[in-house]
């Protein structure tokens, strides 16, 4: 079984409502209590996903679901995503994730932030008290986490 279902590097606000839907119907169904995290991506620094929804539009827009934690992903390195997290951290009613690639892609599609960098980056989330849980997305490695 699994500990926790993630519906993540949502870019769609209604494929992520369809996930939670079918979620919730088997939750239901099964009589199972599994948290549900939840990861909406903003595709650049507008700091709205594809279909046009900022981060705080995104919540409201899943919040029914009663996910047990909600973030970003993806897209963006963490230095660009500080002004979303900040917003998204002032209406969330749970706990709150972010997991960043390392930058954002260079010339030949690989990423250049190192370790550290990341690392700082991260840190000004924790110090705000804006998050509960940090990870990695793309171009980031074991040694960016680990930092």
């Amino acid at each position: 079984g699994a500990d926790i279902l993630m519906v993540e590097t949502i870019f769609d606000t209604l494929n992520a409502k369809a996930a939670l839907y079918a979620i919730g119907e088997y939750l239901e169904f099964s009589g199972l209590d599994i948290p549900v995290f939840v990861s909406g991506t903003l595709v650049d620094q507008s700091g709205r996903t594809l279909s046009g929804q900022t981060g705080e539009a995104f919540y409201a827009s899943i919040r029914h679901a009663k996910p047990m934690c909600v973030g970003l992903n993806c897209a963006l390195g963490a230095e660009h995503m500080t002004p979303f997290v900040e917003k998204l951290s002032k209406c969330v009613e749970c706990f709150m994730h972010v997991y960043s690639n390392a930058g954002l892609p260079n010339a030949m599609g690989g990423y250049d932030e190192t370790p550290e960098d990341m690392a700082g980056h991260n840190k000004l989330f924790f110090e705000n008290g804006w998050l509960n849980m940090v990870g990695g997305c793309c171009g980031s490695t074991p040694t960016h986490i680990k930092a």
